[in-house]
């Protein structure tokens, strides 16, 4: 069984009730519902959430809502891994083939990009796959530290002088479009980190990650430039 996950917490400090903020009528948490009902590889989607009003929108827009989640998995501090360690456990990881982590956070998404980094996870060696999109800052080009005489530094130096971004190593930011992970190595590990980690490559106007007032209002402007649903 592939599972869909989308784990949901009611207190969101930086964006107060950020699952059920609305775009176009429909809130970041049904999309990420709907993104992983279409997608045919996926057998089930389930939202841990602490909140009985998320539950309900989840319920509303077709997921499984197993159990509220306990008090220890819903506290600022919990690693979110910890959840997923106990959703597997919850279906039993002899049936969970794979975990797909869906974040609320991601309504740019389109249901290929699930699929493909389903299919990069079917067809490789790999513990897991990460979303990610080329980042526009470099860290060996035109990022800074302050070091500690306070003056500016790459943040990482290279013996190689770049003139131009496109010259410099490319860096990934990872996005919450998806992830795909590999059940027994969640059980076995702490960090995702750990592991050998295959990259889903997805456009910059897919990668907009949720997590600010800013980010939400550049995510509706861009349901609105491309006049999506």
């Amino acid at each position: 069984m592939i599972l869909g996950l989308i784990c949901a917490r009611k207190n969101s400090k930086r964006l107060p009730g950020k699952n059920l903020l609305k775009i176009n009528n429909k809130s970041l948490l049904a999309r990420s519902i709907e993104h992983g009902i279409s997608c045919k590889q996926i057998d089930k989607v389930v939202v841990s959430t602490d909140c009985p009003i998320i539950a309900n929108e989840g319920k509303k827009h077709g997921a499984d809502i197993p159990f509220l989640r306990p008090d220890t998995l819903a506290l600022d501090t919990t690693p979110e891994w910890k959840v997923w360690q106990y959703i597997i456990k919850h279906f039993k990881s002899n049936k969970v083939t794979a975990l797909v982590i869906l974040p609320t956070t991601a309504p740019m998404r389109q249901v290929g990009d699930i699929d493909n980094a389903i299919d990069i996870y079917n067809n490789q060696i790999c513990d897991g796959v990460l979303t990610v999109t080329e980042a526009s800052n470099n860290p060996s080009f035109n990022m800074v530290i302050e070091n500690k005489y306070k003056f500016a530094e790459l943040a990482i130096p290279s013996k190689e002088n770049f003139y131009r971004s496109q010259d410099a190593p490319k860096y990934y930011n990872i996005t919450t479009v998806c992830y795909v992970m590999n059940p027994n190595f969640i059980l076995k590990k702490n960090s995702m980190f750990e592991g050998n980690l295959k990259l889903n490559f997805v456009p910059e106007e897919r990668s907009v990650d949720i997590d600010t007032e800013i980010d939400f209002l550049w995510a509706q402007f861009l349901f609105n430039y491309y006049e999506l649903d």
